[in-house]
């Protein structure tokens, strides 16, 4: 086997280029290329990482790329972007991290925008209304799919069944609080590791990710550990301390100019909540953050947040960059003084700002502690109970987008503490459920690709609004 250290210097005249021989400015081509395809959810995301940084680049081997990914699964935020983030980081530094994390989110930020205003100003034309149409089908389609999947893998006994269940019912049932759920969870799963019960130590994490398996040795950061990932305990704290000022500082700025009830302190305290605790990925809290954007904040209305995610669903970049399209139409809603269209750009960007900034502070906060934390017993444990519980989040949402998709009107039943959205089965949109049940047949019977569904599904809801002359 050719020696991959031998193909570039060791080092680099202008320092572009550390002992392992992988030039700085490569890597920024590449984080760029792996930015560029990062479609289909944070699977699809990973794949895409793996294929190229593991198997065609063989800059990492397979165990270090599960061990990164593994240790991203334990944290709140879009753990891709935070994989992302690590390996950048392992490579190259500080600045390593940077470019892998802002490349990553880059052409979601800008193509959601664009979007945004183009659903802003047009939203109400019949052709605009048609597209999202078929896209919403072909959503509900997804999040079913992603409700299987991610069944599949953490399902593995009756206790995890047992836990979603009880997330599924608690909120859709009775409303409970998403971070609760995630909390109840990760408190059962570690004391359940703690007492040792079998249960709560069957493994959880994604496994095998890609078809090939790269060792270690044969890579350019090969198997040991860079003296750069060994840092001391003040660089974490510095590190840290730096990305909670850059985080926070826009929020209490907002809170200290505006108060509460100011649309643009809300956006940047509810998303700031919401990076704290999305736990499991973008599925499991976009039911959480549709029904405050809808009934709390008034922001959006029900269809719109389907809309939102066919967005982020179409666009490269992480599936929580949805929140953007949610922060943006909340602020061009309530403008105060400002443009509707300048107050929307503002309120997205400052979405996109306390949802992916606090994801650089927990790896380089955390990074350099991966090995105690992956040794933990009753900390994997939780994470296997918050993958548990995620399944029943998910099957909330579905159901949630279900009910608003397939059906014009529900009635609230209340009673024994519960209160139920339970549709009017006159109100039934035939177009829509014909449309989502082959959505679902070709995702679940012909196991076609998330892209291909989304985009027939949308040339067939235009051809519907052509054939109902709302085109």
């Amino acid at each position: 086997m050719t020696d991959i250290h031998a193909t570039e210097p060791a080092t680099d005249p202008r320092g572009d280029t550390p002992s392992h021989g992988i030039p700085f400015r490569e890597a920024v081509r590449v984080w760029a290329r792996v930015a560029a395809l990062s479609f289909g959810g944070p699977a699809g995301q990973i794949a895409v990482m793996h294929r190229i940084i593991v198997e065609e680049k063989r800059w990492i081997g397979e165990t270090r790329f599960l061990h990164a990914l593994n240790y991203c699964m334990l944290l709140p935020g879009p753990e891709a972007q935070q994989l992302a983030i690590y390996i950048g980081w392992l490579l190259h530094k500080t600045r390593g991290g940077l470019v892998a994390g802002i490349l990553f989110v880059l052409p979601g930020v800008a193509t959601i925008m664009a979007l945004s205003w183009i659903y802003a100003i047009f939203g109400n034309v019949g052709a605009v209304q048609a597209l999202f149409f078929g896209l919403k089908a072909a959503v509900l389609a997804v999040v079913l799919e992603a409700v299987v999947r991610v069944g599949k893998r953490a399902l593995k006994n009756n206790v995890m069944v047992a836990l979603a269940a009880a997330a599924f019912l608690a909120l859709f049932l009775f409303h409970a609080p998403f971070p609760l759920v995630i909390l109840g969870a990760a408190v059962i799963g570690y004391f359940g590791g703690r007492a040792k019960k079998a249960s709560f130590l069957a493994g959880n994490g994604h496994g095998k990710v890609g078809g090939n398996q790269v060792a270690d040795a044969e890579t350019a950061l090969g198997e040991g550990i860079p003296a750069h990932a060994r840092p001391p305990l003040s660089w974490s704290l510095k590190m840290g301390g730096v990305f909670l000022v850059l985080w926070l500082t826009p929020v209490l700025a907002l809170l200290a100019v505006f108060g509460p009830g100011n649309v643009f302190s809300d956006i940047a305290v509810f998303f700031s909540k919401m990076a704290v605790v999305t736990f499991g990925g973008a599925y499991a809290v976009l039911a959480y953050v549709a029904q405050q954007a809808v009934d709390t904040y008034r922001w959006l209305k029900p269809g719109e947040m389907l809309d939102g995610l066919g967005m982020a669903e179409t666009t490269p970049g992480p599936l929580i960059m949805v929140t953007q399209f949610v922060g943006f139409m909340g602020a061009y809603r309530a403008p105060g003084t400002l443009n509707p269209l300048l107050a929307g750009t503002l309120g997205g960007l400052l979405t996109t700002w306390v949802t992916f900034t606090p994801c650089f502070l927990w790896i380089f906060l955390g990074a350099p502690y991966i090995e105690t934390l992956r040794s933990n017993r009753a900390l994997s444990a939780a994470l296997g109970a918050i993958t548990a519980a995620v399944v029943g989040v998910i099957l909330n949402l579905a159901v949630w987008f279900a009910l608003h998709v397939l059906f014009g009107e529900l009635h609230q039943v209340r009673g024994f503490g519960m209160t139920v959205d339970v549709p009017v089965l006159s109100s039934v949109n035939m177009a829509s459920l014909v449309l989502t049940l082959g959505a679902l047949l070709a995702v679940f019977r012909f196991k076609i690709g998330m892209i291909p569904v989304l985009a027939a599904c949308s040339i067939l809801g235009m051809l519907f609004g052509v054939a109902t002359g709302s085109v």
